[in-house]
């Protein structure tokens, strides 16, 4: 929404830039500017006019090119301005307004460009890699119930997964707080392994964007206002093993054709679950997966991962629902995050499964 508004004064701003063309060639008339203007100054006027409207359009577009042909125009404005101040101060007003936004966007854009620049070198190195299929052979050494899961799943002679897009909608909050929305868009990468997960979440009609970023063992949590003024950051051993765990579960729920990694170790608890230990660096945690009769992994608990908000371990747990086929693989398409407090049950995050792709190129 805020978007299209954004455009529509983009636009309208344009047209009034008219007035000025108008008023150097006689077109109409133009009582609100009493000054005479030259048919250069006229054209120029046009020339921004057209500018403005311009960047309105790529900024439908989704073109980031509108930010820097928007700065153009709102110079040329100011100048044209400054020519005829006693008429036309007003519309400085504006573009100091319009100026405030395209630098606040810049800052979203140029934050969100982090994770995409991230994102196309992971998956270049990702790709210089063989893709093999996924055989009886590979699962032979898990416990019967994640065989039974990847047999469902469908993972069985298909292309073992290197890497993956996610994208969620859904709905997160604090504790003692509201549910606030959000959207996020993720890639994961398994044979080294990484996770980066953008998340662009609505708080006070605005939007916020944070940037989990799990690569090489270290961990970091970036959220910022706008793109450019900090919230909240978090990094360091804690937050490694916590994104440890964030990634492990992923692979569990969202890739199950990477539990044949190496990097698991398996303990049998019973028929319908198991303890499973992955290590990735300097970190080691562990999680209890919960299977039902049909062959759906419903639950994953884990004790390694650290609520940051007070710097505390509970235990945490992704309970998961609404098994469907997506791109021939049969994955869950609704879960929770919970933590376990001491005072009960909090669920903090609802999530909707609305894309995932494997093996990106």
């Amino acid at each position: 929404m805020m978007k299209f508004l954004l455009a529509i004064l983009l636009i309208l701003h344009g047209l009034i830039h008219l007035m000025g063309f108008a008023k150097a060639f006689h077109y109409g008339k133009i009582t609100q500017i009493k000054d005479e203007i030259s048919k250069p100054i006229g054209i120029l006027w046009l020339l921004d006019s057209v500018l403005f409207i311009l960047s309105a359009v790529l900024l439908l577009l989704k073109n980031d090119f509108w930010i820097l042909l928007s700065v153009i125009a709102l110079i040329i404005s100011q100048i044209l301005i400054f020519k005829t101040w006693k008429y036309a101060k007003f519309g400085a007003l504006i573009n100091i307004f319009l100026l405030i936004i395209v630098i606040l966007s810049y800052g979203s854009i140029r934050f969100e460009n982090d994770f995409k620049n991230d994102t196309k070198k992971s998956i270049t190195i990702s790709n210089s890699k063989k893709t093999e299929i996924l055989t009886q052979n590979d699962i032979k050494h898990l416990p019967l119930v994640v065989q039974n899961y990847l047999k469902y799943a469908g993972a069985i002679n298909k292309p073992k997964v290197k890497n993956m897009r996610v994208v969620f909608e859904g709905e997160m909050r604090e504790n003692g707080k509201r549910y606030f929305p959000f959207t996020s868009e993720q890639y994961n990468f398994f044979e080294e392994p990484s996770r980066l997960f953008f998340m662009k979440g609505k708080m006070f009609g605005l939007t916020v964007p944070g940037y989990h970023k799990y690569q090489d063992g270290k961990a970091a949590m970036n959220i910022k206002l706008f793109g450019i003024f900090p919230i909240i950051r978090h990094s360091g051993a804690v937050m490694d093993k916590t994104e440890t765990v964030t990634l492990f579960n992923d692979m569990c729920l969202l890739a199950p054709a990477t539990l044949i990694d190496k990097r698991i170790q398996w303990q049998f608890i019973d028929d319908k679950t198991v303890k499973a230990t992955f290590t990735n660096k300097e970190s080691r945690i562990s999680a209890r997966l919960y299977f039902n009769e049909k062959g759906h992994l419903v639950n994953f608990i884990s004790d390694d991962r650290t609520a940051m908000a007070d710097g505390k371990q509970y235990p945490f747990s992704t309970p998961v629902s609404d098994y469907k086929s997506v791109n021939g693989i049969k994955l869950m398409s609704y879960g929770e995050a919970v933590w376990y407090y001491p005072d009960g049950k909090f669920t903090y995050g609802k999530f909707h499964l609305k894309e995932i792709q494997y093996n990106c190129k």
